[in-house]
């Protein structure tokens, strides 16, 4: 199915408020970023470079499209995975997603890649979820995140060459708790144990 980034207006809007991981297209790294409060009132950032096979839990139930600037500071506008698109806020804001994956070892996090070369990558697994999921009720889907491939892009400037991560769906599992705990305030699926062991 073709996201709402690739229509064209919506009056839905949204804002982050989780920890982030992210993918760089230019490196091919993928990065979860950290953030510690600081007794003068500041947050101290670390980046940890997420190592090669990983697993995490995708609520694409709650994917969103939409627009995100960071200048001057961050703003974002996003409508529903099958909404139309919002209207673009202004000549800053550029195409994003938001997607919610819960790592065993980070936890619940957003990921809202930048690059349309990643985000055709979940393009092609929302696709995937939702051929799969009548069969998988009450059940989130499994995604592995395999490695990195070299994508190339002929623009008129010439052949340029981006990184994607490779990444499917390998099972499905029930909502780990760390999402039960985040939806409010409509009920949800019985939790696994012990935040998602399952998977």
């Amino acid at each position: 199915m073709a996201l709402a980034m690739f229509l064209d207006e919506s009056t839905s809007g949204g804002s982050r408020f989780l920890p982030i991981v992210k993918f760089d297209a230019k490196l091919g790294e993928f990065i979860a970023v950290n953030s510690e409060p600081q007794s003068d009132g500041t947050w101290d950032k670390t980046e940890e470079e997420i190592k090669f096979p990983v697993k995490a839990v995708a609520d694409f139930d709650n994917l969103r499209c939409g627009w995100v600037t960071y200048k001057p500071k961050y703003n974002a506008v996003f409508a529903r995975a099958e909404e139309k698109m919002p209207a673009k806020p202004s000549t800053e804001h550029k195409q994003t997603i938001s997607l919610q994956l819960f790592f065993k070892d980070l936890g619940l996090r957003e990921f809202s890649p930048g690059s349309k070369t990643v985000m055709r990558v979940i393009d092609k697994l929302h696709t995937d979820y939702m051929a799969e999921k009548d069969a998988n009720p009450g059940k989130m889907p499994v995604v592995e995140f395999q490695g990195v491939e070299t994508v190339k892009v002929k623009t008129p400037e010439g052949e340029l060459k981006f990184k994607a991560p490779t990444c499917k769906i390998i099972g499905w599992t029930l909502p780990p708790e760390a999402f039960v705990r985040a939806a409010a305030p409509a009920p949800v699926a019985k939790a696994a144990p012990a935040n998602g062991d399952e998977f």
